[in-house]
């Protein structure tokens, strides 16, 4: 006689599929061990809150100068002020407060210039992989195009006939930015569109602005994520290049890159006036982009870690 005493039973495969995971489970369980996520989320999360509460942080007004109290050392240094633990400019101003709302002008530029330069780019490539045809030659001729120009350049050469402010900065990145997303989203559209779910979707029936909506839209999240970050940060470099040339965010307004720009002359007496702007801009390029690598992996279906 067999024994069957070991024969799993369909009760058994019924609660083990009951208690397996949810995808989204599986997504949140495995965010809590990614260490790149984590530190890249706190760093971000960190300069987020120090930019929307920047009037309740400052200790000082950024804009007030005081030439009575120029170049004062930072905590470490030698000629310190309790009342400025990172020091004051060379007006006098207080270090730490221009630093907190300089994190404001960054994150601004990288979130709207982003936002802009996504918009475009994603309809562009989705359009252009979903359709192909002309619309696809249309679209790779402009991918082109862009791509012949230098985006420096052409961002300074706009800039300055248009005069540099923060609104012109933000929306001159925008517009030249989004060829990352055309190509990329063009690329991914091309290979969704040919699964079996968008070939059901289309037999059915439905419209296409709803399948572009619906079923290819969502499964391009991973690589929208990816190039967001990539694009926030530098949009944010730009800027900061931008601002140090001149051409970008006008004084007084607190700049990181402005910042560094104004601490040229005193680079080989007072150092720390360029380190601490630059290593804030360091510190939130690698949040930003540590932080969409590990949501990137955690919602890829099968990453394991």
């Amino acid at each position: 006689m067999n024994d069957i005493s070991h024969a799993p039973s369909f009760g058994d495969d019924d609660s083990t599929i009951a208690n397996s995971p949810t995808p989204r489970q599986a997504a949140y369980a495995r965010a809590r061990t990614h260490i790149g996520l984590l530190i890249g989320g706190g760093v971000l999360l960190t300069m987020v809150v120090m930019a929307l509460f920047a009037p309740l942080l400052a200790p000082h007004d950024p804009y007030v100068q005081d030439l009575a109290n120029r170049l004062v050392d930072p905590f470490w240094g030698q000629k310190t002020n309790p009342a400025n633990p990172f020091g004051t400019d060379g007006f006098g101003r207080d270090y730490l407060s221009r630093i907190i709302y300089g994190a404001r002008v960054s994150l601004f530029i990288g979130a709207v210039a982003m936002l802009i330069s996504g918009f475009i780019g994603t309809t562009m490539g989705v359009l252009a992989g979903y359709f192909g045809g002309k619309i696809d030659h249309l679209v790779t001729f402009l991918i082109t195009v862009r791509l012949s120009m230098p985006v420096v350049l052409v961002a300074l050469a706009v800039v300055a006939m248009s005069g540099g402010s923060l609104g012109v900065v933000t929306v001159v990145l925008g517009l030249l930015l989004w060829d990352r997303f055309a190509v990329v989203m063009r690329s991914a559209t091309q290979q969704v569109r040919r699964l079996e779910f968008v070939t059901a979707a289309e037999a059915v029936g439905m419209a296409w602005p709803k399948i572009l909506w619906s079923e290819i839209l969502p499964n391009l999240a991973n690589h929208l994520i990816v190039i967001g970050t990539l694009e926030m940060a530098h949009a944010i470099v730009l800027e900061a290049a931008l601002s140090f040339l001149g051409l970008g965010v006008q004084p007084p307004t607190p700049s990181w890159g402005l910042m560094v720009s104004e601490a040229k002359s005193y680079m080989f007496f007072d150092p720390w006036l360029i380190t601490i702007p630059g290593v804030m801009l360091f510190l939130l390029l690698l949040a930003i982009n540590l932080l969409g690598d590990g949501v990137r992996d955690v919602t890829s279906p099968g990453e394991i870690w």
